[in-house]
Protein backbone atom coordinates (compact mmCIF):
# COMPACT_ATOMS: atom_id res chain seq x y z
CA UNK A 1 0.00 0.00 0.00
CA UNK A 2 1.26 3.41 -0.94
CA UNK A 3 2.03 5.74 2.04
CA UNK A 4 -0.04 8.85 1.89
CA UNK A 5 1.69 11.35 0.42
CA UNK A 6 2.93 8.94 -2.76
CA UNK A 7 -0.48 8.83 -3.72
CA UNK A 8 -0.92 12.42 -3.40
CA UNK A 9 2.26 13.00 -5.39
CA UNK A 10 0.85 10.62 -8.23
CA UNK A 11 -2.04 12.17 -7.75
CA UNK A 12 -0.53 15.82 -8.20
CA UNK A 13 1.16 14.45 -11.80
CA UNK A 14 -2.11 13.34 -13.11
CA UNK A 15 -3.69 16.60 -12.31
CA UNK A 16 -0.72 18.26 -13.89
CA UNK A 17 -0.88 16.38 -17.11
CA UNK A 18 -4.42 16.67 -17.43
CA UNK A 19 -4.29 20.17 -17.33
CA UNK A 20 -1.13 22.47 -17.45
CA UNK A 21 1.15 19.90 -18.84
CA UNK A 22 0.01 18.49 -22.64
CA UNK A 23 2.07 17.23 -25.83
CA UNK A 24 1.87 18.82 -29.36
CA UNK A 25 3.39 17.31 -32.01
CA UNK A 26 5.33 15.36 -29.87
CA UNK A 27 6.57 17.64 -27.85
CA UNK A 28 5.48 18.68 -23.73
CA UNK A 29 4.45 22.07 -23.04
CA UNK A 30 6.76 22.64 -20.73
CA UNK A 31 9.62 22.56 -22.88
CA UNK A 32 11.69 25.29 -24.91
CA UNK A 33 10.79 24.21 -28.10
CA UNK A 34 14.51 25.81 -29.83
CA UNK A 35 16.42 24.14 -27.44
CA UNK A 36 17.24 20.48 -28.49
CA UNK A 37 17.73 19.07 -24.36
CA UNK A 38 14.57 20.69 -23.26
CA UNK A 39 12.81 18.92 -25.52
CA UNK A 40 14.50 15.68 -24.23
CA UNK A 41 14.71 15.88 -21.10
CA UNK A 42 11.02 16.99 -20.50
CA UNK A 43 9.65 13.98 -23.01
CA UNK A 44 11.57 11.53 -20.99
CA UNK A 45 10.42 13.30 -17.85
CA UNK A 46 6.85 13.55 -18.41
CA UNK A 47 7.11 9.84 -19.59
CA UNK A 48 8.52 9.01 -16.47
CA UNK A 49 5.26 10.54 -14.94
CA UNK A 50 2.30 9.22 -16.65
CA UNK A 51 0.18 9.33 -20.02
CA UNK A 52 -0.56 13.26 -21.07
CA UNK A 53 -3.15 14.42 -23.43
CA UNK A 54 -1.90 15.14 -27.19
CA UNK A 55 -3.22 18.05 -28.35
CA UNK A 56 -3.19 20.14 -31.93
CA UNK A 57 -1.57 23.51 -29.75
CA UNK A 58 -0.79 24.07 -26.40
CA UNK A 59 -2.69 26.22 -24.02
CA UNK A 60 -1.72 29.64 -24.06
CA UNK A 61 1.07 30.56 -21.49
CA UNK A 62 -1.00 32.45 -19.06
CA UNK A 63 -3.84 29.78 -19.10
CA UNK A 64 -1.35 27.19 -18.28
CA UNK A 65 0.14 28.97 -15.72
CA UNK A 66 -3.32 29.49 -13.84
CA UNK A 67 -3.66 25.84 -14.32
CA UNK A 68 -0.54 25.12 -12.61
CA UNK A 69 -1.21 27.37 -9.53
CA UNK A 70 -4.83 25.48 -8.93
CA UNK A 71 -3.07 21.96 -9.53
CA UNK A 72 -0.53 23.31 -6.92
CA UNK A 73 -2.89 24.87 -4.60
CA UNK A 74 -5.62 21.78 -4.40
CA UNK A 75 -2.20 19.27 -3.48
CA UNK A 76 -1.06 21.99 -0.49
CA UNK A 77 -4.82 22.01 0.26
CA UNK A 78 -4.69 18.13 0.83
CA UNK A 79 -1.25 18.11 2.35
CA UNK A 80 -1.97 20.42 5.02
CA UNK A 81 -5.06 18.69 6.50
CA UNK A 82 -3.47 15.93 6.53
CA UNK A 83 -0.23 17.36 8.99
CA UNK A 84 -2.90 19.31 11.21
CA UNK A 85 -1.49 16.99 13.92
CA UNK A 86 2.00 18.57 13.60
CA UNK A 87 1.14 22.42 12.98
CA UNK A 88 -2.28 22.73 15.18
CA UNK A 89 -4.19 25.86 13.95
CA UNK A 90 -6.75 27.23 11.12
CA UNK A 91 -4.79 27.24 7.98
CA UNK A 92 -6.37 28.07 4.69
CA UNK A 93 -4.69 27.98 0.61
CA UNK A 94 -6.10 30.51 -1.61
CA UNK A 95 -5.21 32.51 -4.66
CA UNK A 96 -5.08 35.74 -5.66
CA UNK A 97 -4.84 37.70 -2.21
CA UNK A 98 -3.24 40.78 -1.88
CA UNK A 99 -0.66 40.51 0.85
CA UNK A 100 -1.71 43.77 2.21
CA UNK A 101 -4.85 41.68 3.55
CA UNK A 102 -2.54 40.30 6.01
CA UNK A 103 -1.37 41.07 9.93
CA UNK A 104 2.56 41.47 8.79
CA UNK A 105 1.58 43.43 5.65
CA UNK A 106 -2.03 45.31 6.80
CA UNK A 107 0.05 48.67 6.55
CA UNK A 108 1.00 48.79 2.98
CA UNK A 109 -2.68 49.07 2.54
CA UNK A 110 -2.83 52.81 4.31
CA UNK A 111 0.59 53.05 2.64
CA UNK A 112 -1.32 53.00 -0.62
CA UNK A 113 -4.44 55.51 0.94
CA UNK A 114 -1.81 58.18 1.34
CA UNK A 115 -0.48 57.33 -2.30
CA UNK A 116 -3.60 57.47 -3.99
CA UNK A 117 -3.48 60.99 -2.52
CA UNK A 118 -0.64 62.39 -3.56
CA UNK A 119 0.36 62.10 -7.31
CA UNK A 120 4.50 63.08 -5.96
CA UNK A 121 4.22 60.94 -2.79
CA UNK A 122 2.58 57.49 -5.20
CA UNK A 123 5.66 58.38 -7.71
CA UNK A 124 8.30 58.10 -5.29
CA UNK A 125 6.98 55.00 -3.67
CA UNK A 126 5.86 53.23 -7.09
CA UNK A 127 3.02 49.92 -6.35
CA UNK A 128 6.56 47.28 -6.48
CA UNK A 129 5.22 46.50 -2.91
CA UNK A 130 1.56 45.52 -3.72
CA UNK A 131 1.65 41.77 -4.99
CA UNK A 132 -0.59 39.50 -4.96
CA UNK A 133 1.57 35.56 -4.78
CA UNK A 134 0.42 33.34 -6.68
CA UNK A 135 -0.70 30.41 -3.88
CA UNK A 136 -0.75 31.71 -0.12
CA UNK A 137 -0.76 29.48 3.25
CA UNK A 138 -3.23 32.08 5.73
CA UNK A 139 -3.50 31.11 8.97
CA UNK A 140 -6.76 32.44 10.91
CA UNK A 141 -6.03 34.53 14.68
CA UNK A 142 -7.61 32.09 17.68
CA UNK A 143 -10.40 32.60 20.15
CA UNK A 144 -9.22 32.88 23.67
CA UNK A 145 -11.44 29.80 24.05
CA UNK A 146 -9.27 27.85 21.92
CA UNK A 147 -5.80 29.71 23.20
CA UNK A 148 -7.19 28.44 26.88
CA UNK A 149 -8.28 25.49 25.79
CA UNK A 150 -5.55 23.23 28.37
CA UNK A 151 -4.94 25.94 30.31
CA UNK A 152 -5.95 29.70 31.63
CA UNK A 153 -2.83 31.48 29.26
CA UNK A 154 -4.56 34.68 28.40
CA UNK A 155 -7.21 37.52 29.99
CA UNK A 156 -7.78 41.36 28.93
CA UNK A 157 -4.96 41.59 31.01
CA UNK A 158 -1.71 40.38 29.32
CA UNK A 159 -0.97 39.73 25.39
CA UNK A 160 -3.16 42.63 24.15
CA UNK A 161 -1.11 43.09 20.97
CA UNK A 162 -0.18 40.09 19.10
CA UNK A 163 -1.59 38.59 16.13
CA UNK A 164 -2.57 35.21 16.99
CA UNK A 165 -5.44 36.53 19.57
CA UNK A 166 -8.56 37.02 17.63
CA UNK A 167 -9.85 39.28 20.52
CA UNK A 168 -7.01 42.10 19.89
CA UNK A 169 -8.82 42.33 16.22
CA UNK A 170 -5.74 41.18 14.38
CA UNK A 171 -5.85 40.36 10.92
CA UNK A 172 -4.80 36.73 9.35
CA UNK A 173 -1.14 35.61 9.42
CA UNK A 174 0.33 35.13 5.86
CA UNK A 175 1.63 31.99 6.64
CA UNK A 176 3.74 31.57 3.21
CA UNK A 177 4.04 32.54 -0.13
CA UNK A 178 4.12 29.85 -3.02
CA UNK A 179 5.27 31.11 -6.70
CA UNK A 180 4.11 28.88 -9.03
CA UNK A 181 6.06 29.02 -12.28
CA UNK A 182 5.41 26.00 -14.50
CA UNK A 183 8.23 27.05 -16.69
CA UNK A 184 11.51 29.18 -16.16
CA UNK A 185 12.44 32.11 -18.24
CA UNK A 186 14.53 35.06 -17.52
CA UNK A 187 11.41 37.56 -16.97
CA UNK A 188 9.85 35.02 -14.32
CA UNK A 189 12.81 34.80 -12.61
CA UNK A 190 13.07 38.46 -11.76
CA UNK A 191 9.68 38.38 -10.92
CA UNK A 192 9.64 35.64 -8.65
CA UNK A 193 12.97 36.92 -6.96
CA UNK A 194 10.87 40.86 -6.78
CA UNK A 195 8.17 39.46 -4.96
CA UNK A 196 10.10 37.47 -2.59
CA UNK A 197 12.27 40.85 -1.76
CA UNK A 198 9.42 42.82 -0.94
CA UNK A 199 8.30 39.96 1.37
CA UNK A 200 11.63 40.67 3.07
CA UNK A 201 11.91 44.76 3.12
CA UNK A 202 8.22 45.37 3.28
CA UNK A 203 6.70 43.00 6.32
CA UNK A 204 6.08 43.97 10.03
CA UNK A 205 6.43 40.61 12.20
CA UNK A 206 7.85 37.44 11.42
CA UNK A 207 8.60 36.72 7.65
CA UNK A 208 6.19 34.05 6.03
CA UNK A 209 7.92 31.22 3.97
CA UNK A 210 8.97 31.53 0.57
CA UNK A 211 8.46 29.35 -1.75
CA UNK A 212 8.34 28.29 -5.62
CA UNK A 213 7.23 25.71 -7.56
CA UNK A 214 8.12 24.57 -11.00
CA UNK A 215 8.14 22.19 -13.54
CA UNK A 216 11.06 23.86 -15.67
CA UNK A 217 12.90 20.74 -17.18
CA UNK A 218 16.62 22.35 -17.50
CA UNK A 219 19.24 22.31 -14.55
CA UNK A 220 20.09 25.96 -15.65
CA UNK A 221 17.48 27.75 -15.15
CA UNK A 222 15.99 26.26 -12.18
CA UNK A 223 19.47 27.01 -10.63
CA UNK A 224 18.97 31.03 -11.88
CA UNK A 225 16.22 30.97 -9.47
CA UNK A 226 17.22 28.19 -6.99
CA UNK A 227 21.10 29.38 -6.12
CA UNK A 228 21.80 32.00 -3.78
CA UNK A 229 20.70 32.64 -0.40
CA UNK A 230 18.59 35.54 0.82
CA UNK A 231 15.01 35.91 -0.88
CA UNK A 232 13.69 32.21 -1.82
CA UNK A 233 13.67 30.08 1.24
CA UNK A 234 13.68 27.07 -1.38
CA UNK A 235 12.66 25.92 -4.78
CA UNK A 236 10.40 23.14 -4.85
CA UNK A 237 10.32 20.78 -8.64
CA UNK A 238 7.24 18.79 -9.36
CA UNK A 239 9.12 15.86 -9.67
CA UNK A 240 12.71 16.16 -8.69
CA UNK A 241 13.04 12.23 -8.40
CA UNK A 242 11.91 11.79 -12.16
CA UNK A 243 14.03 14.50 -12.70
CA UNK A 244 17.53 13.12 -11.61
CA UNK A 245 16.41 9.64 -13.08
CA UNK A 246 16.20 11.13 -17.13
CA UNK A 247 19.85 13.14 -16.03
CA UNK A 248 21.85 10.25 -14.83
CA UNK A 249 20.03 8.01 -17.66
CA UNK A 250 20.85 10.67 -20.80
CA UNK A 251 24.23 11.71 -19.06
CA UNK A 252 23.82 15.03 -18.81
CA UNK A 253 26.70 16.76 -17.18
CA UNK A 254 23.92 19.00 -15.40
CA UNK A 255 22.87 16.30 -13.21
CA UNK A 256 25.91 17.72 -10.96
CA UNK A 257 24.54 21.08 -10.80
CA UNK A 258 21.11 19.55 -9.97
CA UNK A 259 22.54 17.74 -7.26
CA UNK A 260 24.96 21.00 -5.68
CA UNK A 261 21.59 22.52 -5.48
CA UNK A 262 19.70 19.39 -3.43
CA UNK A 263 23.13 18.95 -1.50
CA UNK A 264 22.90 22.72 -0.50
CA UNK A 265 19.34 22.70 0.65
CA UNK A 266 18.31 24.72 -2.68
CA UNK A 267 16.08 22.34 -4.29
CA UNK A 268 14.03 19.86 -2.72
CA UNK A 269 11.00 17.44 -4.07
CA UNK A 270 6.77 18.87 -4.68
CA UNK A 271 6.64 16.44 -1.35
CA UNK A 272 8.73 18.00 0.87
CA UNK A 273 7.11 21.17 0.27
CA UNK A 274 3.80 20.49 2.82
CA UNK A 275 6.37 18.78 5.82
CA UNK A 276 8.67 22.09 5.11
CA UNK A 277 5.23 24.24 5.49
CA UNK A 278 5.25 22.70 8.92
CA UNK A 279 8.50 24.20 10.59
Amino acid sequence: MDVWLRQARKDFHAACLAGPISITKAVPSIADVSSKASREISSALVGKIGKTQQKTEKPAGQTAGHMFESVCQSFLQESMAKLSHLRPGRFSIERGKAISLFDQYAHLDELRILADASKELKTHLGTDYLIKPDVVVIREPETDETINANVQLVDDSVAKHTSIRQANGAYATLHASVSCKLTIRSDRVQNTRSEALNLVRNRKGRLPHIAAITAEPMPSRIAAIALGTGDIDCVYHFALNELVEVLREQERETLELVEIMIDGKRLRDIADLPLDLVV
